[in-house]
């Protein structure tokens, strides 16, 4: 939540400590003037280089001797006039020079706190402190902080959400960490190579090009797309390989910790009480290996991923720890939709599948890259029955589950008479697992 005022650094009776963030910041903030300039001269590049050649080397020199100044002076401007502090219920953040702005974020609506470091500032030695507030579309962000003292704010935070005194809060420090998984460079490497969707990106680089070769007969025609093209296909399988590249997963009392990247490093939690769904995913091309990929719904997180590619046995040890007394269906556990189901989707129908456990709701769907997701009870926010014209004739209905994620679980073409059973039953499933849900706040 946002409003606007001036903080005077007293909350009722109790001083509160204002810190402003590291030095480095103003060279950060000193680059928006410059990045305005960029974007106006690749908004219209051609009135870009019309008033360039105007330009006499005296007049540019002059230009530059205003522009790195003035660019100077507003980031050291920002950083000064930046403030942060934390209280016992909020953390503050105040800016602006004529035009005064505070944030007053509520820690008990925090969910998650990541602390990322970009290459650069790893070499500066500073992070970004990141968090994830319920209700907030984007991360509010602390940018930048020394290393030392982002991961001492971020304790310091977690244990304030959890309900500790500020003078104890301070002494709790990070929680230790225990790891239970970290991905190989090599099957990573190995995982991406045998995911469908490079071979695709791949295939279209060489075909495309190909197709046109023979329409047009243009050697220019072919290298603007297939260059594009060809660069896309590497630069999806290297982008996904440095961002995900030492994937170590952490249990710890305030959730799984997640850290990973191969240039810039990010240290992620998931927060404990707040995943709404779990998916499984197996790629065809993975099913040899036992591979499969573990990706999360998480209310009030942008955190997806929670395993890139393990073994199946490792992946369901992690996701017990993020789903604590839910045991994975086996994979031939779904019951597939019954044989008349392919008069709707001749083929594709046997992917399809279902399995209600005492813990979970889950379906599963996809013949090539399959993938099971798993909806605890106690997250249900609503459930309904879906059925077009087709569906009706033939009996079959679809049952979606909706989650507090703003994602939706649907079992598709179940019998219609087993779809109303399953409707009524997940509502009192749903009733009784909210009453024995466990606590979401930190580490209780």
């Amino acid at each position: 939540m946002t409003t606007p005022g001036v903080e005077d650094g007293v909350v009722g009776r109790e001083a509160v400590r204002e810190r402003r963030l590291h030095p480095v910041t103003p060279f950060r903030r000193a680059w928006a003037p410059v990045a305005v300039m960029a974007g106006w001269a690749v908004h219209d590049p051609n009135q870009a280089q019309e008033q360039l050649a105007r330009l006499t080397t005296t007049t540019l020199l002059v230009v530059v001797a205003v522009v790195v100044p003035v660019s100077a002076l507003y980031g050291f401007l920002s950083w000064w006039f930046t403030h942060f502090s934390v209280t016992d219920s909020e953390l503050r953040i105040r800016t602006g020079l004529v035009f005064r702005r505070t944030a007053h974020i509520r820690l008990e609506r925090v969910q998650a706190i990541d602390v990322t470091r970009p290459l650069l500032a790893r070499v500066a030695g500073v992070a970004k402190l990141r968090l994830d507030v319920v209700g907030a579309d984007e991360k509010d962000e602390l940018a930048y902080l020394g290393e030392e003292e982002a991961r001492a704010l971020r304790a310091e935070l977690l244990a304030r959400a959890a309900g500790f005194a500020p003078e104890t809060a301070r002494e709790v420090g990070e929680a230790p960490a225990r790891e239970l998984l970290r991905v190989p460079p090599r099957a990573l490497a190995l995982s991406l190579v045998l995911t469908g969707a490079t071979w695709a990106a791949l295939a279209a680089a060489l075909v495309v090009p190909l197709v046109l070769w023979l329409v047009t007969d243009s050697v220019w025609t072919v290298l603007a797309t297939g260059v594009p093209l060809l660069g896309a296909a590497g630069a999806r399988s290297a982008g996904r390989f440095v961002t995900e590249y030492d994937w170590t997963v952490g249990d710890s009392p305030d959730g799984l910790r997640i850290d990973h990247g191969l240039l810039d490093r990010a240290h992620e939690t998931v927060p404990p009480g707040r995943v709404q769904t779990v998916r499984i995913v197996e790629p065809v091309l993975w099913r040899r290996r036992g591979w499969v990929r573990v990706e999360l719904d998480v209310a009030g997180s942008a955190n997806s991923v929670l395993v890139p590619v393990a073994p199946r046995e490792a992946a369901e040890a992690v996701i017990a720890r993020v789903l604590p007394g839910v045991t994975v269906p086996a994979a031939e556990a779904p019951a597939r939709p019954p044989r008349r189901a392919g008069r709707c989707v001749p083929g594709w129908w046997r992917g399809y599948g279902l399995v209600v456990t005492d813990a979970v709701f889950a379906a599963r769907h996809g013949l090539l890259r399959r993938e099971l997701a798993l909806v605890p009870h106690a997250k249900v926010q609503s459930v309904r029955l879906s059925q077009g014209p087709w569906k009706r004739l033939c009996g079959l209905a679809d049952v979606h589950v909706d989650t507090g994620a703003d994602s939706t679980v649907t079992a598709r073409l179940r019998d219609a008479r087993e779809a109303a059973a399953v409707v009524r039953e997940q509502a009192e499933r749903s009733r009784t697992g909210r009453a024995g849900a466990r606590s979401d706040r930190w580490m209780v």
